[in-house]
């Protein structure tokens, strides 16, 4: 493992994702899952979002229309919060959905705006 690359990638992780969600998960990992939270640090958070070819907002928007044709909603609802961390407003993400509800299926758009709300009104409760 490149220790920059890993560095680069726990910075990046925690600005998306919020410092306390990245810190919990590793004190929650053990023997079993901690090389996964390693690689999934490196490689996709260091190797794959620190490159300069995108900015963040940008692979923030990829990221969900991947997570919603891929119906993964946990990863979907923290990557929202990623998003709007880096600065994609919600109606940039309502048409990131349509477009998903469009190319990948009204089942799959329809989950993906659920989750949405359901995110929009844990953030604004948080306020």
């Amino acid at each position: 493992m490149s220790r920059d690359v890993f560095d680069r990638g726990l910075e990046i992780r925690k600005s998306v994702l919020g410092k306390e969600f990245v810190e919990k998960s590793f004190a929650a990992a053990d023997d079993f899952n901690m090389p996964q939270q390693e690689l999934v640090t490196e490689y996709c958070w260091g190797a794959v979002w620190g490159r300069e070819g995108l900015d963040r907002r940008t692979r923030s928007m990829l990221n969900l229309a991947m997570l919603s044709a891929l119906n993964r909603p946990h990863e979907l609802r923290m990557h929202l919060k990623g998003a709007l961390r880096n600065g994609v407003t919600r109606e940039e993400i309502r048409e990131v959905l349509l477009q998903v509800t469009i190319y990948c299926g009204v089942p799959a758009g329809v989950d993906a705006f659920r989750t949405a709300r359901e995110v929009f009104a844990e953030v604004d409760g948080a306020k």
